[in-house]
């Protein structure tokens, strides 16, 4: 294969790997979203007011408890999503908007700038890196809130 066919490939898998956890999200499923993390995984976030809440390792039950902060359908979508590939490391920069309700019955739109790192293992694309930037939160009728916590 060629160097150019090669990355085209890497870019594709990579993508939908990032298109996959953004249902899995939607689905509230932490198996499948978690499924193509490396074991050393690392989390590092900066939320409002932009203060550093990492590193911290993912963990299942971690996810299943964020996701339970949620009721009903939860809507995620992927937009200007970047993907750079060298050798077996990449990195995918996207904006993300994630749209539910909260289990208090809060509607919530939140947007956020993500960076993923990853790593080729035994042949598959594995994330070892995350890093979102959530410069603002709104609620259903357009106000701001700042208040990430569960």
């Amino acid at each position: 294969m060629t160097t150019d066919l090669v990355r085209t490939t890497d870019e594709t898998r990579i993508r939908e790997l990032l298109e996959d956890r953004a249902a899995a999200t939607a689905a509230r499923d932490a198996r499948r979203f978690l499924a193509p993390c490396a074991p050393d995984l690392v989390d590092f976030n900066l939320a409002p007011p932009l203060q550093y809440r990492g590193p911290r390792a993912l963990d299942r039950k971690a996810v299943e408890d964020w996701y339970a902060t949620w009721e009903g359908p939860v809507e995620v979508s992927l937009t200007q999503v970047e993907i750079t590939v060298g050798g077996d490391v990449a990195f995918c920069h996207s904006i993300n908007r994630m749209r539910g309700t909260k289990t208090d019955g809060f509607e919530v739109e939140l947007w956020s700038r993500a960076t993923v790192g990853l790593r080729r293992i035994d042949g598959s694309w594995r994330i070892t890196h995350t890093h979102s930037s959530v410069p603002f939160l709104m609620d259903g009728s357009g106000r701001a809130a700042l208040d990430l916590t569960p």
